[in-house]
C-alpha cells in the first residue's frame, strides 16, 4: 500500500510521467523477495484507472456495441480535447513510466533471481499491453523506453512518433523478454492465481502477430504463422481450459477457476489511494442497481446492432426470444430477464420489478424505463453491497469494488488459432481451427452441433458476441481496417446504432398485463444520420495539450530499428 500511495499517486499527465524516485520506495524497498511481488501488484490496477471510461467509450461505443446518446464516439467526432480521450491517454503513458520505473527498481533488487525475473516478466507485460493499446488507438507515437533517460537529457519535448510497423517490432520484442524472464522463473504453467505467467505474455504475443499481420496494406502469411503457432501452444500447454459456464466468467467468485482469464486488471475495494478500484458498475448500471447512490448508466445501453447480432432484441416479446446463446444475458439485460447472482438478499434480480415496481426498486428509475435501446449492459456489474462481500468478503462502496476486468482470455485464443489458422484466405475446413472455434461456439450455445468449415465471416462474428462489452472490438475494426478499410467502414456504415422509440411504454405494459405490444410509434431510429467513416476514423487525434508542447507529434513518423535502438 505504501508503494502504491508512493509511485501511484503521481498525476499522470503524460508519456514523461513515472513513479517518484525520491520516496521510500528506492532506498527501502525491493529489497527481499515479498517487497518485489508487492512492488509490482498496483501495475495490474492503479496505472490503468483513468482508463476505464475510455476502454468503453472507445471498445464499445465506437465500434457500434454500445448506445451512449450524444457521445462524439457514437457519432465519429472525437477531438483532441475529449476528457476520456486524454484521459486515456495519460493513463496508457502512465502505465508504460510506472512499467519502465520498476523494471529498473527490480533489476537492482536485493531478492532472488528467480523472483526478480518473474516480476521483470509480468512489467514488461503490462507495458507490451499499454503499447498495444496505443498503437491502436493513435497510429504511431513515441517509444519511451527509458523515463530516467529522456528526463536526464531534457529530450522530453523533443521525441518523434515512430512508424507503426516499428511500434509493433518494440512489443514484439518486449514480450519475447517477457516471456524469457518468465520462463527462466519457473512461470509456466497455471497455478490457479490471477498473475501473469509465460503463457498470458505468449497469448498476447499471438493477438499482435494477428493485428500486425495486416500492417503492411496486406495481411502477412509470416505474421500469421507465427499467431497460429503462439496461439496453439497456449491452447496445448497452458494448462488453461475454457470455463464451462459462460457468465461464471463476469462474477467476483470462482471467475478463473479453470484459468480461462489470463490477463486481467485486478482492483481493491477502497478509494485509499483512489485509483486501485473497479468504477465500471457506476458508469454502466441503472441508477439504485447498488444502494451507494453511484450508478448513473441506466440511459445508455447495448446497442440494437448488437442486439440483432445475438438474435434478441428489444424489440421481440420476451416469451419468444431467441435464448440459446448464453452469452447474451450474461452481456445484456432486457425484458423478461431475471438474475439469480445480482442481490442474492432479495432472491435475485429482476429487471422489469427493478424499473417498475417502487418498492422492489426503492432509489431505482421510479417507474420509467432509462435505456434508449431497452438493454442494459450486465458486464462488469458486481451486483449490491451483499452480493460484494459475500463474494470477496470485502465492502463494496460508492465508485470501488474488486471486480476484475479482463483483457485477454483462452477463448480470444481459441478465435485467434482459428483465424491465423485460415491464413489469408476466406474459409478453412482444417481440424485444429474447427476445432478452437467449435469449443468457444459450443460453450456458448449448449448441445449446438460443430460445423465442419468455417469463413472470415463467421470468426468476425464469433468475436463479436464472444467479447462483447470488453473493450476489445473497436480493435478487431483497426486490424480490419489496416488490409480492408473499406470493408470496416462499411460494415460501421451499416450498423444500427441510434435508439429505439416508444419502449417505455412496451416495456411497462407487458409488466403490466403479460401481454406484448408494440405499436406504430415502437420503432428504430432511422432519423439520426449515419455518422461519417473515412480512413482517418480508425487512428484517434493526440490529446491536443501533448502536441502543442510537442509539434514533432504532427510531423511524419521516422523509422526505429527497434532491435538495435532499445535493449532489455
Amino acid at each position: 500500500m505504501s508503494l502504491a500511495l508512493s509511485m501511484g499517486l503521481a498525476s499522470c499527465g503524460d508519456f514523461l510521467d513515472r513513479p517518484a524516485e525520491d520516496s521510500e520506495n528506492t532506498g527501502t524497498f525491493y529489497k527481499n523477495d515479498t517487497q518485489c511481488i508487492q512492488g509490482v501488484n498496483y501495475l495490474y490496477n492503479s496505472p490503468w484507472y483513468d482508463f476505464q471510461r475510455g476502454f468503453i467509450n472507445v471498445g464499445e461505443v465506437l465500434s457500434g456495441n454500445y448506445y451512449w446518446g450524444g457521445s462524439p464516439y457514437l457519432n465519429f467526432s472525437v477531438n483532441g480535447t475529449d476528457e476520456y480521450l486524454i484521459n486515456m491517454s495519460y493513463s496508457l503513458w502512465a502505465a508504460n513510466g510506472h512499467c519502465n520505473t520498476v523494471i529498473g527498481y527490480l533489476k537492482g533488487a536485493s531478492a532472488s533471481e528467480a523472483v526478480k525475473k518473474q516480476c521483470i516478466g509480468e512489467a514488461l507485460t503490462w507495458k507490451a499491453m499499454a503499447y498495444f493499446f496505443l498503437v491502436r488507438t493513435f497510429g504511431e507515437v513515441p517509444i519511451i523506453h527509458d523515463n530516467t533517460t529522456v528526463i536526464g537529457n531534457g529530450s522530453y519535448n523533443d521525441v518523434y512518433k515512430v512508424q507503426r510497423a516499428d511500434v509493433y517490432e518494440y512489443i514484439v520484442m518486449t514480450l519475447e523478454e517477457a516471456m524469457k524472464n518468465l520462463k527462466e522463473a519457473g512461470r509456466t504453467s497455471f497455478d490457479g492465481t490471477d498473475r501473469i505467467d509465460y503463457y498470458s505474455a505468449e497469448a498476447l504475443l499471438a493477438k499482435v502477430y494477428l493485428t500486425k499481420s495486416g500492417v503492411s496494406g496486406s495481411r502477412s502469411e509470416e505474421d500469421l504463422a507465427k499467431a497460429a503457432e503462439y496461439a496453439k501452444d497456449v491452447i496445448d500447454n497452458s494448462g488453461r481450459t475454457l470455463m464451462p459456464n459462460y457468465s461464471d466468467l463476469f462474477r467476483l467468485s470462482g471467475y478463473n477457476a479453470t484459468g480461462e482469464c489470463l490477463i486481467s486488471w485486478l482492483w481493491s475495494a477502497g478509494r485509499d489511494p483512489w485509483t486501485q478500484q473497479n468504477t465500471l458498475q457506476s458508469d454502466l448500471a441503472m441508477v439504485g442497481f447498488d444502494e451507494f447512490g453511484d450508478c448513473w448508466g441506466g440511459y445508455a445501453g447495448i446497442s440494437y446492432d448488437l442486439q440483432l447480432a445475438f438474435g434478441a432484441t428489444s424489440l421481440m416479446d420476451p416469451s419468444q426470444r431467441p435464448s440459446t446463446d448464453t452469452r447474451r444475458k450474461a452481456t445484456y439485460m432486457q425484458a423478461g430477464d431475471k438474475y439469480e447472482y445480482f442481490w442474492t438478499n432479495k432472491g435475485g434480480f429482476d429487471y422489469l420489478k427493478f424499473i417498475y415496481d417502487g418498492d422492489y426498486g426503492k432509489g431505482g428509475p421510479g417507474g420509467e424505463l432509462q435505456s434508449a435501446t431497452g438493454a442494459n449492459c450486465v458486464k462488469h456489474l458486481y451486483g449490491n453491497g451483499y452480493d460484494h462481500e459475500q463474494a470477496t468478503g470485502a465492502s463494496a462502496g460508492n465508485m470501488y469494488s474488486q471486480l476484475p476486468t479482463h483483457l485477454l482470455r483462452l477463448a480470444d485464443v481459441y478465435l485467434i488459432y482459428a483465424e491465423a489458422k485460415m491464413g489469408t484466405a476466406n474459409s478453412t475446413s482444417d481440424a485444429s481451427a474447427l476445432e478452437a472455434y467449435n469449443a468457444v461456439r459450443g460453450r456458448a450455445i449448449p448441445g449446438v452441433s460443430p460445423v465442419s468449415s468455417i469463413t472470415w465471416d463467421d470468426i468476425w462474428k464469433q468475436r463479436r458476441l464472444e467479447l462483447a462489452m470488453e473493450g476489445d472490438r473497436w480493435y478487431d475494426y483497426v486490424r480490419r481496417a489496416y488490409y480492408d478499410a473499406d470493408g470496416a467502414i462499411n460494415d460501421l456504415v451499416s450498423q444500427k446504432r441510434n435508439a429505439i422509440w416508444g419502449l417505455g411504454t412496451v416495456y411497462k405494459t407487458y409488466y403490466e398485463t403479460n401481454t406484448w405490444v408494440v405499436g406504430s410509434d415502437t420503432k428504430y431510429d432511422t432519423e439520426t444520420p449515419v455518422p461519417n467513416v473515412t480512413k482517418s476514423s480508425f487512428t484517434l487525434p493526440f490529446p491536443t495539450e501533448d502536441v502543442v508542447f510537442n509539434g514533432h507529434l504532427m510531423e511524419d513518423a521516422i523509422h526505429v530499428d527497434v532491435r538495435s535502438e532499445y535493449s532489455y
